[in-house]
């Protein structure tokens, strides 16, 4: 149903969009809603690449990660919604959700409020107990956090969430902090990209190995660094992506373990460490080059990109058996977090029995097949009525 969108989009990695998963899904899914006949407004630093959406600068505002959560313009929100007067607004940092509806009092604006869960500041163990996020545990800050996404949480009136775990644990944090949920909540995945799309992939001649995921220490890097000094001493090049570049050093100074990372894994022989520079064709030709994909050891993932950026090319990836990658990834290539050696025995099958390989790039491209951005448009918009 035709309407009028008001997007608001933060953008963390503006000098590095191939690597921001929050305006690559922007860009997508605002084409296919302004093609299903949306009129959409985009707050962000950066335009999308779609003309039809109409693109508006906000003021210049904090960039670290704790402060994008906290501190909120409630006054230039309500000029923003006395010159655009929407019937829906989507609030991509959730936390911004109790300030917006300040701010829709002081502007006399009515609208439906919905928002999107895009990172979850928490996980879910096997018991069902909430697990800090160690990247949100400067300080004191953990459950502050948690509590102003709780906040977020209880002022929207539609939540879309990304997958049936990050479902669970939201719905684990409502019923944690008493908050009435449980009608609003949906499950939108976001799309794939159409330029990263390939069916019927061959196996490389060259076949190698592929990281393509931010290198942060609560991502498991250490983790995936054992591994990688395994794999690669059995034989395998593997290539890890540089997906930062040369970070702004108040970030480099909040959490320096990216650039460990990557001075380790630059050391170690066999790992080739690349960038795309931005360039969605180099990009796919790296992932065209790749045999195995490999998962991060993430307890708090509840999506990747990249991950559906290897399945939608047909590029089976070998996941730890945790979180969301249990939910994606084919049961024959999920591993125990602690069983690195399992780990490399399913990498050698893959490169070595041909057909288990095509089964599992077979099985990896038909898991993405509902993410077309038409198709995941059209659930948005049912989700949001």
């Amino acid at each position: 149903m035709p309407g009028s969108m008001l997007y608001l989009l933060n953008i963390s990695n503006a000098s590095q969009l191939s690597s921001d998963s929050g305006w690559i899904y922007a860009d997508l899914l605002t084409r296919a809603l302004a093609s299903a006949g949306q009129n959409i407004t985009l707050v962000c630093p950066l335009p999308v690449t779609d003309p039809r959406v109409r693109h508006m600068v906000p003021p210049p505002a904090a960039t670290s990660k704790y402060q994008v959560r906290i501190a909120h313009d409630v006054d230039y929100l309500a000029q923003l919604l006395r010159a655009t007067r929407p019937d829906t607004i989507v609030v991509n940092q959730i936390e911004a959700a109790p300030a917006l509806r300040a701010a829709m009092l002081d502007a006399r604006v009515d609208a439906q409020v919905v928002g999107y869960c895009h990172y979850l500041p928490w996980s879910v163990d096997e018991n069902g107990r909430i697990v800090k996020d160690h990247a949100f545990s400067d300080h004191g800050l953990e459950l502050p956090i948690r509590l102003v996404f709780a906040a977020g949480m209880a002022a929207c009136d539609r939540l879309l969430i990304h997958s049936r775990t990050a479902h669970d644990w939201v719905m684990t944090a409502a019923d944690e902090y008493r908050i009435d949920i449980h009608d609003r909540v949906h499950v939108v995945p976001p799309p794939r990209d159409p330029r990263l799309v390939r069916s019927n992939a061959p196996l490389p001649e060259h076949p190698t190995g592929l990281y393509n995921h931010r290198l942060y220490r609560h991502y498991g890097t250490d983790r995936f660094i054992d591994l990688a000094k395994k794999v690669t001493a059995n034989g395998m090049l593997l290539r890890v992506m540089d997906l930062f570049g040369r970070r702004d050093p108040s970030r480099v100074a909040l959490d320096p373990s990216p650039e460990h990372a990557l001075d380790t894994l630059r050391s170690t022989t066999g790992v080739t460490v690349s960038s795309d520079g931005g360039d969605r064709e180099l990009y796919r030709r790296f992932l065209a080059e790749t045999a195995v994909g490999f998962a991060p050891f993430r307890p708090g993932c509840t999506w990747s990109m990249s991950i559906i950026d290897m399945h939608a090319m047909g590029v089976p990836v070998i996941a730890p058996r945790m979180a969301w990658m249990a939910e994606a990834v084919h049961e024959d290539l999920l591993f125990d977090p602690d069983d690195l050696e399992g780990a490399v025995k399913t990498v050698d099958r893959l490169l070595h029995d041909r057909p288990f390989w095509r089964e599992h790039s077979r099985h990896a491209h038909g898991s993405t097949l509902h993410l077309t951005p038409d198709r995941v448009a059209a659930d948005y918009l049912e989700a949001i009525q």
